[in-house]
Protein backbone atom coordinates (compact mmCIF):
# COMPACT_ATOMS: atom_id res chain seq x y z
CA UNK A 1 0.00 0.00 0.00
CA UNK A 2 2.73 2.04 0.09
CA UNK A 3 3.11 5.19 -2.12
CA UNK A 4 -1.49 5.87 -1.84
CA UNK A 5 -2.05 9.08 -1.55
CA UNK A 6 -5.89 7.99 -1.58
CA UNK A 7 -8.44 5.21 -1.66
CA UNK A 8 -10.52 3.86 -4.00
CA UNK A 9 -13.73 0.87 -3.03
CA UNK A 10 -11.00 -1.73 -4.22
CA UNK A 11 -7.93 -0.76 -2.50
CA UNK A 12 -9.72 0.30 1.26
CA UNK A 13 -11.38 -3.24 1.31
CA UNK A 14 -7.47 -4.95 0.75
CA UNK A 15 -6.07 -2.51 3.48
CA UNK A 16 -9.05 -3.23 5.83
CA UNK A 17 -7.67 -7.00 5.15
CA UNK A 18 -3.91 -6.25 4.99
CA UNK A 19 -3.81 -4.59 8.52
CA UNK A 20 -5.34 -7.14 10.39
CA UNK A 21 -4.12 -10.00 8.64
CA UNK A 22 -7.49 -11.36 7.94
CA UNK A 23 -8.66 -12.72 4.74
CA UNK A 24 -11.48 -12.71 2.30
CA UNK A 25 -12.88 -16.09 3.65
CA UNK A 26 -13.55 -14.09 6.87
CA UNK A 27 -14.13 -10.68 5.95
CA UNK A 28 -16.26 -11.01 2.94
CA UNK A 29 -17.38 -8.12 0.83
CA UNK A 30 -20.38 -8.08 2.87
CA UNK A 31 -18.60 -8.03 6.14
CA UNK A 32 -16.11 -5.01 5.21
CA UNK A 33 -19.11 -3.03 3.76
CA UNK A 34 -20.52 -2.62 6.93
CA UNK A 35 -17.35 -1.46 8.27
CA UNK A 36 -17.14 0.80 5.49
CA UNK A 37 -20.79 2.38 5.98
CA UNK A 38 -20.12 2.55 9.96
CA UNK A 39 -17.15 4.52 9.68
CA UNK A 40 -18.35 6.86 6.92
CA UNK A 41 -21.39 7.14 8.95
CA UNK A 42 -19.74 8.05 12.12
CA UNK A 43 -17.22 10.56 10.37
CA UNK A 44 -20.35 12.08 8.92
CA UNK A 45 -21.62 12.72 11.70
CA UNK A 46 -18.33 13.55 13.72
CA UNK A 47 -17.52 16.25 11.55
CA UNK A 48 -20.29 17.87 8.91
CA UNK A 49 -18.35 18.79 5.91
CA UNK A 50 -18.38 21.13 3.32
CA UNK A 51 -18.59 19.07 0.53
CA UNK A 52 -22.15 17.49 1.67
CA UNK A 53 -23.44 21.42 1.85
CA UNK A 54 -26.25 21.77 -0.59
CA UNK A 55 -29.40 23.43 -1.62
CA UNK A 56 -32.74 22.56 -2.50
CA UNK A 57 -35.44 25.41 -4.13
CA UNK A 58 -38.96 25.52 -4.36
CA UNK A 59 -42.48 27.16 -3.67
CA UNK A 60 -44.12 27.12 -0.27
CA UNK A 61 -47.99 25.83 -1.26
CA UNK A 62 -50.80 28.73 -0.48
CA UNK A 63 -52.32 27.32 2.80
CA UNK A 64 -50.41 25.04 3.60
CA UNK A 65 -47.74 25.12 6.86
CA UNK A 66 -45.54 22.11 6.01
CA UNK A 67 -42.83 21.39 3.44
CA UNK A 68 -41.17 18.37 3.84
CA UNK A 69 -37.46 18.02 3.50
CA UNK A 70 -34.87 17.01 0.92
CA UNK A 71 -34.02 13.29 0.72
CA UNK A 72 -30.53 12.40 2.89
CA UNK A 73 -31.02 15.87 4.66
CA UNK A 74 -28.93 15.57 7.93
CA UNK A 75 -29.73 18.98 9.49
CA UNK A 76 -30.45 22.33 8.31
CA UNK A 77 -27.94 24.96 8.33
CA UNK A 78 -30.57 28.23 7.19
CA UNK A 79 -33.89 28.56 5.11
CA UNK A 80 -34.26 31.50 2.81
CA UNK A 81 -38.09 33.12 1.69
CA UNK A 82 -38.33 35.51 -0.71
CA UNK A 83 -41.52 37.93 -1.24
CA UNK A 84 -42.05 36.45 -4.63
CA UNK A 85 -43.99 33.84 -6.77
CA UNK A 86 -41.78 34.18 -9.70
CA UNK A 87 -38.14 33.54 -8.77
CA UNK A 88 -35.30 33.78 -5.93
CA UNK A 89 -33.97 37.17 -7.18
CA UNK A 90 -33.22 39.92 -4.52
CA UNK A 91 -32.00 38.95 -0.71
CA UNK A 92 -34.80 37.35 0.75
CA UNK A 93 -35.04 37.03 4.35
CA UNK A 94 -33.54 34.20 6.57
CA UNK A 95 -36.59 32.16 8.67
CA UNK A 96 -35.74 31.94 12.56
CA UNK A 97 -35.68 28.44 13.97
CA UNK A 98 -38.16 28.06 16.68
CA UNK A 99 -39.95 24.62 18.36
CA UNK A 100 -43.16 23.18 17.40
CA UNK A 101 -45.01 24.42 20.87
CA UNK A 102 -43.68 28.00 19.55
CA UNK A 103 -45.90 27.72 16.16
CA UNK A 104 -49.03 25.86 17.94
CA UNK A 105 -49.08 29.50 19.81
CA UNK A 106 -48.32 31.33 17.27
CA UNK A 107 -50.89 30.12 14.43
CA UNK A 108 -53.28 29.65 17.19
CA UNK A 109 -54.12 26.09 16.20
CA UNK A 110 -51.90 23.15 17.70
CA UNK A 111 -49.54 21.66 14.85
CA UNK A 112 -49.89 17.82 14.29
CA UNK A 113 -48.28 15.83 10.78
CA UNK A 114 -51.39 16.23 8.60
CA UNK A 115 -50.38 19.42 7.00
CA UNK A 116 -51.67 22.75 6.91
CA UNK A 117 -54.93 23.81 5.85
CA UNK A 118 -56.50 26.61 4.56
CA UNK A 119 -58.22 29.15 7.10
CA UNK A 120 -55.20 29.58 9.60
CA UNK A 121 -55.19 32.51 12.04
CA UNK A 122 -52.21 33.48 11.05
CA UNK A 123 -51.01 33.98 7.25
CA UNK A 124 -48.86 35.60 5.65
CA UNK A 125 -44.84 35.86 4.17
CA UNK A 126 -43.08 32.93 6.68
CA UNK A 127 -40.89 34.04 9.60
CA UNK A 128 -40.24 30.81 11.37
CA UNK A 129 -39.99 27.50 11.42
CA UNK A 130 -39.77 24.06 13.32
CA UNK A 131 -38.67 20.54 12.33
CA UNK A 132 -40.81 17.53 13.12
CA UNK A 133 -41.39 14.00 11.92
CA UNK A 134 -38.79 11.89 9.91
CA UNK A 135 -38.53 8.10 9.27
CA UNK A 136 -41.24 7.64 7.86
CA UNK A 137 -43.48 8.14 4.41
CA UNK A 138 -46.72 9.73 3.97
CA UNK A 139 -48.38 13.37 2.13
CA UNK A 140 -46.26 15.48 4.89
CA UNK A 141 -42.99 13.10 5.95
CA UNK A 142 -40.22 12.03 4.55
CA UNK A 143 -37.16 10.01 5.56
CA UNK A 144 -35.52 13.68 6.09
CA UNK A 145 -38.72 14.78 8.25
CA UNK A 146 -40.34 18.12 7.50
CA UNK A 147 -40.86 21.71 8.80
CA UNK A 148 -43.60 23.74 10.27
CA UNK A 149 -44.01 27.05 9.04
CA UNK A 150 -45.59 30.41 10.54
CA UNK A 151 -47.40 32.79 9.16
CA UNK A 152 -49.05 29.77 7.52
CA UNK A 153 -48.23 31.24 3.70
CA UNK A 154 -50.84 33.07 1.75
CA UNK A 155 -49.10 32.70 -1.35
CA UNK A 156 -46.44 29.94 -3.79
CA UNK A 157 -43.60 32.02 -2.26
CA UNK A 158 -39.86 31.15 -3.15
CA UNK A 159 -37.71 29.51 -0.55
CA UNK A 160 -34.11 27.97 -0.71
CA UNK A 161 -33.43 25.34 1.48
CA UNK A 162 -29.86 25.46 2.93
CA UNK A 163 -28.68 21.89 4.36
CA UNK A 164 -26.10 19.44 5.11
CA UNK A 165 -26.75 16.12 2.84
CA UNK A 166 -25.32 12.63 4.01
CA UNK A 167 -23.49 11.58 1.03
CA UNK A 168 -23.36 8.05 -0.99
CA UNK A 169 -20.10 6.44 0.06
CA UNK A 170 -18.07 3.70 -0.94
CA UNK A 171 -19.06 0.49 -2.11
CA UNK A 172 -19.14 -2.60 -4.77
CA UNK A 173 -20.94 -2.37 -7.64
CA UNK A 174 -24.20 0.12 -8.17
CA UNK A 175 -24.25 0.55 -4.16
CA UNK A 176 -21.76 3.19 -3.86
CA UNK A 177 -19.13 5.37 -5.70
CA UNK A 178 -15.51 3.74 -6.28
CA UNK A 179 -13.87 7.19 -4.68
CA UNK A 180 -15.27 9.75 -2.25
CA UNK A 181 -14.64 12.86 -0.88
CA UNK A 182 -13.24 10.86 2.31
CA UNK A 183 -11.41 8.30 0.61
CA UNK A 184 -9.56 11.38 -1.40
CA UNK A 185 -9.85 13.87 1.49
CA UNK A 186 -9.55 11.99 4.58
CA UNK A 187 -7.93 8.59 3.22
CA UNK A 188 -5.70 8.00 6.63
CA UNK A 189 -8.79 8.65 8.80
CA UNK A 190 -11.35 6.79 7.01
CA UNK A 191 -8.94 3.53 7.15
CA UNK A 192 -8.61 3.71 11.08
CA UNK A 193 -12.28 4.43 11.71
CA UNK A 194 -12.41 0.97 9.49
CA UNK A 195 -9.95 -0.80 11.21
CA UNK A 196 -11.87 0.24 14.63
CA UNK A 197 -15.04 -1.39 13.39
CA UNK A 198 -13.00 -4.60 12.05
CA UNK A 199 -11.40 -5.06 15.57
CA UNK A 200 -14.81 -4.72 17.20
CA UNK A 201 -16.25 -7.76 14.82
CA UNK A 202 -12.81 -9.85 15.47
CA UNK A 203 -13.70 -8.67 19.43
CA UNK A 204 -9.66 -7.73 20.31
CA UNK A 205 -6.96 -7.29 20.76
CA UNK A 206 -8.29 -4.51 23.03
CA UNK A 207 -4.68 -2.73 22.58
CA UNK A 208 -5.16 -2.93 18.61
CA UNK A 209 -8.63 -1.36 18.94
CA UNK A 210 -7.09 1.19 21.26
CA UNK A 211 -4.48 2.40 18.95
CA UNK A 212 -6.79 2.65 16.30
CA UNK A 213 -9.49 4.39 17.68
CA UNK A 214 -6.93 6.74 19.32
CA UNK A 215 -5.24 7.00 15.58
CA UNK A 216 -8.71 8.30 14.48
CA UNK A 217 -9.46 10.81 16.89
CA UNK A 218 -6.23 12.53 16.01
CA UNK A 219 -6.72 12.10 12.53
CA UNK A 220 -10.03 13.97 12.76
CA UNK A 221 -9.34 16.81 14.85
CA UNK A 222 -6.65 17.67 12.00
CA UNK A 223 -9.37 17.14 9.67
CA UNK A 224 -11.44 19.14 11.36
CA UNK A 225 -9.20 22.34 12.12
CA UNK A 226 -9.25 22.45 7.90
CA UNK A 227 -13.30 21.94 7.17
CA UNK A 228 -14.22 24.54 9.94
CA UNK A 229 -10.96 26.42 10.21
CA UNK A 230 -9.40 27.05 7.46
CA UNK A 231 -12.06 26.35 4.97
CA UNK A 232 -14.00 29.24 6.46
CA UNK A 233 -11.57 31.59 6.50
CA UNK A 234 -8.81 33.78 4.18
CA UNK A 235 -5.94 35.94 4.76
CA UNK A 236 -7.29 39.16 3.23
CA UNK A 237 -10.68 38.75 5.74
CA UNK A 238 -9.55 36.75 8.55
CA UNK A 239 -5.68 38.20 8.61
CA UNK A 240 -2.76 35.13 8.68
CA UNK A 241 -2.73 33.07 11.17
CA UNK A 242 -0.05 33.57 13.75
CA UNK A 243 0.89 31.09 15.94
CA UNK A 244 2.93 32.59 19.26
CA UNK A 245 6.11 31.38 20.23
CA UNK A 246 7.38 30.93 24.01
CA UNK A 247 10.76 33.20 24.15
CA UNK A 248 13.49 31.83 25.93
CA UNK A 249 13.63 32.33 29.58
CA UNK A 250 16.19 34.90 30.37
Amino acid sequence: MAGLSNYTYSTLVTAIRDYTEVDANVFTETIVDGFIMAAQNRINLDLPMDSDRLQDQGQFATDNNTITMPVKLLFVRGIQVFNSTANTNGQGQWLEKRDQTFISEYIGTLTGTSGGAAGQDVTGLPKYYAMFGGATTGATRATSGAIFLAPTPDANYQYIIHYNAMPVGLGSGGDGNSNTYLSNYFPQGLLYACLVEAFMFLKGPTDMLTLYENRYKTELQKFAAMQIGRRRRDDYTDGTIRIPIESAPQ
